[in-house]
């Protein structure tokens, strides 16, 4: 027979249940806005049935039932679409940061604008056609000297401005590799957590949503790679484990220059932190390296000019291979030569003071060789003295044998601004004037901008998708959860109903048998 007392314990059994069923549906509520809060369930399980108590086997069937028990609480969590989402998520971290770096290029270099350098530049041309009208003019010099500061300024400037996006993308760089350490340091805490708490038993479901959230933020850094094994997650980027169990000392040491390295042989292809480097090494080293090659070529860059017949030429001037000296100095027909770049024009022409015109772009130092968007400045002696430019291309002969610059010639002006429109030689394939270069290079930053832009656009798309179905799967449902409150709630209560039934039963047995005759 069975237990006078059997009812007593299915029913606190069932109510214990039941109430850990309330609990936990109370919790997921709370969580219901929790940032990678994933919701749990008790996962309810028939106890044990016993054989009902006798002297002999009983001949009822079956046996008897026990009640309910909760053997778990687990949380409610697809692993498929957590990969899915880190192979997304380091996508969207890599574009996000190449479509800022290129949109603050796209401000620095404020084009199309009537402030940037292409309009400097124009000024710059426009004050050399100016002067070609009015060769003598003291006013006219001296607005050519100041455009050419301006365009030199701007120079500086936009590579002032390059240089300081390019230490930024470094600190931004090396603040996300020590987010890397630090979240690699916390995922590594968390498995030892983990591991303590599980290994007793209990499920570690809040840990584990903790560390979880890490998991996604470290995705979104670098291209990681997740196995869940016995002691915890292990996580590598290509061949460098920067967690293992309890241990993130792979992650510790890293450095920029490990993350450089990393890069070249393909274990870092990803992420924020790639993004970052890439975008410091590949585009704005690019432009850099732009500016300062449209800044050499124009005081430097071999260009092809036709110096007009009846012009004379410095003493000495070697052209096509050829010395100038003497009686032969003066051209007797047009002659088309290469000079390098503006400075080697206007050492071709005479200043006002008669003397051979001096390199119009130098260093601080007044070198003229390897001059970049960093270094290179106005003449110091011509912005010292405007009648240093050299216009005039022709000279007198004195009977005395000395000679006098022609001053109201303007032959070298024209030139000058003749070179708005001439084709620099910026390397040994690549011609192009110096407006239509500048224009080609933001042509190709504003392509490169749209693109990233398209590029992130689409992948937030993809990892918004994801993500949803993901708490499609986990998310807290507070209509479900409501339910669920329901039907616990009148499973408690039924099974505190019961209780009463089966101590209503215990009195009638306890109390009032046995009592005939009394």
């Amino acid at each position: 027979m069975t237990s006078t007392f059997h009812g007593l314990e299915t029913a606190k059994r069932s109510i214990f249940t039941t109430q850990t069923a309330l609990n936990t549906t109370g919790h997921n509520i709370s969580n219901a806005n929790t940032a990678g809060y994933s919701r749990q369930r008790v996962n309810f399980s028939a106890t044990r049935p016993i054989e009902a108590y006798g002297l002999t086997h009983s001949t009822a069937a079956g046996q008897l039932g026990t009640g309910v028990e909760a053997a778990s609480i687990t949380r409610v969590r697809d692993k498929f679409l957590d990969s899915q989402f880190y192979s997304e998520y380091k996508w969207l971290g890599n574009y996000t940061v190449q479509s800022d770096t290129l949109e603050k290029l796209e401000t620095i270099v404020n084009e199309p604008s009537d402030t940037g350098l292409q309009t400097v530049i124009s000024n710059f041309w426009n004050s050399w056609s100016d002067l070609s009208k009015t060769p003598e003019s003291a006013d006219g010099r001296a607005v050519l000297v100041e455009q050419t500061k301006a365009m030199m300024d701007a120079f500086n400037y936009t590579y002032k401005q390059l240089n300081d996006l390019k230490s930024d993308l470094t600190e931004n760089a090396q603040i996300n590799l020590d987010n890397l350490k630090s979240v690699s340091s916390t995922i590594a805490n968390l498995n030892g957590q983990i591991q303590r708490i599980e290994g007793i038993g209990d499920d570690a479901n809040d840990l584990r949503d903790q560390r979880d959230k890490l998991v996604d933020e470290l995705s979104g850094l670098a291209n990681i790679k997740v196995s869940d094994l016995s002691d915890g997650y292990t996580i590598t980027m290509g061949n460098v484990t920067l967690v293992a169990g309890k241990s993130a000392a792979g992650s510790q040491g890293l450095t920029l220059d490990d993350m450089t390295a990393a890069i070249e042989n393909g274990d870092l292809n990803n992420g924020a932190i790639y993004g970052t480097m890439q975008s410091r090494d590949k585009y704005v080293q690019g432009y850099v390296d732009q500016l300062n090659q449209m800044a050499n070529t124009i005081a430097n860059g071999d260009i092809e000019v036709t110096i007009p017949k009846g012009s004379v030429l410095p003493e000495g001037t070697v052209l096509n291979g050829v010395t100038y000296a003497g009686a032969n100095r003066t051209l007797t027909e047009d002659l088309k030569v290469t000079v390098q770049g503006l400075n080697g024009l206007h050492q071709l022409g005479y200043t006002m003071n008669g003397e051979q015109g001096e390199p119009l772009f130098t260093d601080a130092d007044g070198n003229t060789d390897n001059l970049t968007a960093e270094n290179i400045q106005l003449n110091p002696k011509i912005a010292a003295d405007p009648t240093l430019l050299a216009t005039s291309m022709k000279v007198t002969f004195n009977a005395d044998g000395t000679e006098t610059v022609v001053s109201g010639n303007n032959s070298m002006a024209v030139l000058m601004s003749q070179a708005r429109d001439t084709k620099f030689a910026f390397d040994a394939t690549d011609k192009n004037t110096i407006n239509g270069f500048f224009r080609a290079v933001v042509g190709q930053l504003g392509v490169q901008s749209k693109e990233m832009q398209r590029l992130q656009t689409n992948q937030q798309t993809i990892v918004d998708q994801v993500d949803s179905r993901r708490m499609s799967v986990s998310g807290v449902s507070l209509d479900e959860e409501m339910s669920d409150l329901v039907k616990f709630q009148h499973a408690y209560n039924a099974s505190a109903r019961v209780m009463t039934v089966i101590d209503e039963t215990l009195d009638r047995i306890i109390n009032s048998m046995g009592r005939v005759g009394l």
